[in-house]
């Protein structure tokens, strides 16, 4: 990811998950489709195992993408990759993408797969929570990459440049004591009372309660970007539809801007009219193709 506060030719594509329109997210077969795809990035999340290991898992537990249940955090490394984590996409993996017993990755793994990429390539990593081990997520995630030999400075590990996200603000202040804003990206999310009731199948009072923590959550994650304590502005194109004001002055202060999930044409279209630097999507051959064409 480019730090010019101008925006490119075309925004940057990252792949959210990996090209997880196609292969089950977080994958081996993901993230290789992303790379065959021309991905400039790809996007992970990453969670601690009960014996300290940093895996790639959106959610906290592991009954939607795995045959088993409960919580990452409850399982070690060795338990989960007894684990089946992409027969439920439903898809075929090719030979040349591994098979089902190797989908699973930790993050040194993906570091594997990227290095391997023979270009440069971006990966933007998010940092989960709430988690049970708090902070230590940061510090372990840290620790891990400077082990490989990744640099804060300028935030690479050869040919892969490396960046920073998540929602909590207190991860954001962890991190920046070790990372440069610039490669830091405060992520900030639009929704409403009814949305929150619906995805969780909650009651008016709990769903009342749970939006006033996510106002919070918000209103904080608006603070960090309108005080410029990081260098990366990061909201769901929903928040870009919705919050014009907070995006132009956003950009007008210098701020990159990294926007997901985008996979419509008409979302794509959005974001190339408003100068986005860089697009997340579950998509990217899709987006990629749509950007390549001249706009008339």
């Amino acid at each position: 990811m480019s730090s010019e506060s101008f925006a490119p030719a075309r925004p940057k594509v990252y792949a959210h998950r990996g090209a997880s329109a196609t292969y089950a997210e977080h994958t081996r077969a993901a993230y290789l489709k992303a790379i065959a795809d021309g991905a400039d990035g790809v996007e992970c999340d990453v969670h601690l195992t009960r014996d300290q290991h940093v895996v790639l898992l959106h959610d906290a537990t592991l009954d939607r993408t795995s045959t088993g249940t409960g919580p990452v955090s409850e399982r070690t490394l060795e338990e989960l990759r007894s684990l089946d984590f992409s027969s439920w996409k439903g898809a075929r993996i090719p030979d040349a993408y591994g098979g089902i017993a190797e989908q699973f990755l930790t993050l040194p793994e993906l570091l594997d797969i990227l290095r391997e990429a023979g270009r440069e390539i971006g990966l933007a990593i998010e940092l989960k929570h709430p988690s049970p081990y708090q902070l230590k997520l940061e510090d372990r995630v840290l620790e891990l990459l400077a082990g490989e030999g990744w640099t804060a400075d300028d935030s690479r590990l050869g040919n892969i440049h490396i960046s920073f996200m998540s929602f909590d603000t207190d991860s954001i202040q962890r991190l920046l004591e070790t990372v440069p804003p610039e490669h830091v990206c405060q992520l900030v999310d639009n929704f409403t009372v009814q949305e929150i009731r619906e995805g969780l199948g909650l009651g008016p009072i709990t769903a009342g309660a749970v939006a006033n923590v996510m106002r919070a959550t918000q209103e904080e994650a608006e603070r960090v970007l309108n005080e410029g304590e990081v260098g990366i502005a990061g909201p769901g194109i929903d928040y870009v539809r919705e919050h014009a004001l907070n995006v132009q002055r956003w950009l007008e202060a210098g701020r990159i801007f990294r926007v997901w999930t985008v996979d419509s044409e008409n979302d794509v279209a959005l974001c190339q009219g408003l100068g986005i630097h860089e697009i997340t999507t579950n998509n990217p051959a899709r987006v990629l193709a749509q950007l390549s064409v001249p706009s008339t």
